[in-house]
C-alpha cells in the first residue's frame, strides 16, 4: 500500500467512523460528537484495533502516516488552545471578583486536593509516575487534571442548554475562565526545569515586552489584518515557550489569553472554534488514542480512573456547593454549575498529553486520566440538563 493511500484511509476512518457511531446513537446528549471521536481514537489504537487486526493497523498507521497525522494534530491543538485563551474575559472576571474568585477558587481547590490525595495513594507504585518526575510534580499534575474544566466544550453545552448568553451562563464562563488561567499557570510551574531557568526568565521578560507591543499592534490593525497577525503571534509565542523548556501549548494558550476577544468578534471566535473542532481536532483525538495502551496496568487503570473520577466529580460539586452557600445563590444553581464544570474532555486530554510528553506521568497514568476525562464529560450534560429542569421548576 502506498503512503498516500494509507494516509487517505487513515483520514477517512478518522472522519467517518465516529460520526456514523454518533448518528447511530441518535446524537445522545450524554455522548457529544467530540466524546465519540475521542473514544473512536482509542478504539483505533494499538491495544484494540492493533490487537484484533494487527496487519491492517500496521499497513494503515505506518511511521510516515503517524508523522503526518502528528503534525496536523499539533497544529490543530495549538489553534484550539489559542482560541480557548481568546475566550477568557479577565476584565469581566475582575469586575465581579468576589463571586468569581470565591466560586472559581473553591471549584479548583477542592477537586485538586482530592485528586492529589488519590495520586498520593498510587504514587508508591512506579507504574504511574513518569521517569523524569519529582513527587511534587506528579501530585500537582494529577490534582490539576481533576480540577480542569474544558472551556470550549462548556461553551457548546451552554449553547445546547440555551443559557449561553444568559446572566447565569456568563457567570459559569467566568468561573471556568479563571480556573483555566490558574491551571495553565500552575502547569507552567510544573514544567519549570532548574537547568532551563535562565531561558525561562528570558522568555518571561521577552513575552511581557512582546505582549505590550502586540496589543498596540492589534488595536491599530484593521479587521482583515488581525487574523494573519494572530497566526504569526501564536507561532512566535509557541516557539518561545518551547525554546524555554515549557511546552508549545502553554505558549499557544498565553498567546490567546493576552489578546482581546473584541478585536476579532465573539461570532468569529465561535466560528473558529466550531471549524477547528470539525476540521482538525478529530486528527488529534486519533493521535491521543494511538498513545493509549490498555495492556499497561490492566484492571488497575480502570480502578484508578474511577477513583480520579470520584475525586473530580465530588470535589467540583462540593467546592461549588460551598461557594453557593457562602454567596447566597438561588436554590438549584450550585447543582447546575457543579455539573457543567465537569466538562473535561479536550483541555484535560491536552493537559495530560503535556504531562506525558514531559514524563511527569507514565503511559498508564495517561490512560487513567483519559478514561476519567471521557466519563466526566459524558456525565456533565445529562446531569446538568436535569439540574436545570429542577432549578426552573423551583
Amino acid at each position: 500500500m502506498s503512503e498516500p493511500t494509507a494516509f487517505l484511509l487513515a483520514m477517512l476512518a478518522i472522519y467517518t467512523l465516529p460520526w456514523l457511531l454518533w448518528r447511530a446513537l441518535g446524537r445522545r446528549s450524554w455522548a457529544p460528537l467530540v466524546v465519540v471521536q475521542i473514544v473512536g481514537g482509542v478504539l483505533a489504537g494499538p491495544a484494540l484495533l492493533g490487537a484484533v487486526v494487527p496487519s491492517v493497523h500496521e499497513a494503515v498507521f505506518t511511521p510516515s502516516v503517524l508523522g503526518a497525522l502528528g503534525g496536523i494534530a499539533s497544529w490543530a491543538v495549538m489553534l484550539f488552545v489559542f482560541v480557548a485563551g481568546l475566550e477568557l474575559d479577565l476584565p469581566d472576571a475582575w469586575a465581579k471578583r468576589r463571586d468569581t474568585g470565591t466560586t472559581a477558587g473553591l471549584a479548583l481547590l477542592v477537586p485538586f486536593l482530592l485528586g492529589a490525595g488519590a495520586a498520593m495513594l498510587v504514587m508508591r507504585d512506579a507504574l504511574w509516575m513518569g521517569e523524569g518526575a519529582e513527587r511534587w510534580q506528579f501530585l500537582l499534575g494529577i490534582g490539576l487534571a481533576c480540577s480542569v474544566t474544558a472551556l470550549p466544550i462548556l461553551l457548546l453545552f451552554l449553547e445546547k442548554l440555551e443559557i449561553l448568553r444568559s446572566a447565569l451562563g456568563q457567570r459559569i464562563l467566568r468561573y471556568a475562565s479563571l480556573d483555566d488561567l490558574v491551571v495553565w499557570a500552575l502547569l507552567a510551574l510544573i514544567l519549570v526545569d532548574a537547568e532551563m531557568l535562565g531561558r525561562q526568565a528570558v522568555f518571561a521578560l521577552a513575552f511581557a515586552a512582546a505582549t505590550f507591543l502586540a496589543r498596540k499592534l492589534f488595536a491599530r490593525a484593521g479587521g482583515k489584518d488581525r487574523v494573519p497577525l494572530a497566526l504569526m503571534w501564536l507561532i512566535l509565542v509557541a516557539l518561545g515557550a518551547d525554546w524555554a523548556g515549557l511546552h508549545y501549548m502553554v505558549g499557544a494558550f498565553l498567546a490567546g489569553a493576552v489578546l482581546e476577544a473584541s478585536w476579532f468578534g465573539i461570532t468569529a471566535i465561535d466560528e473558529w472554534r466550531d471549524r477547528i473542532l470539525t476540521l482538525l481536532m478529530p486528527v488529534f483525538f486519533l493521535s491521543t488514542g494511538l498513545r493509549t495502551r490498555w495492556e499497561m496496568g490492566g484492571m488497575d487503570v480502570i480502578l484508578v480512573a474511577l477513583a480520579l473520577l470520584v475525586a473530580a466529580v465530588a470535589g467540583k460539586r462540593l467546592g461549588v456547593a460551598l461557594a453557593g452557600r457562602m454567596l447566597g445563590w438561588a436554590k438549584g444553581e450550585a447543582r447546575l454549575v457543579g455539573w457543567l464544570l465537569q466538562t473535561k474532555a479536550l483541555i484535560m486530554i491536552i493537559f495530560a498529553n503535556i504531562l506525558l510528553d514531559r514524563q511527569v506521568i507514565s503511559s498508564t497514568a495517561f490512560t487513567a486520566l483519559l478514561l476519567m476525562a471521557v466519563l466526566s464529560t459524558m456525565l456533565a450534560m445529562p446531569m446538568a440538563a436535569r439540574a436545570l429542569g429542577k432549578a426552573r421548576a423551583a
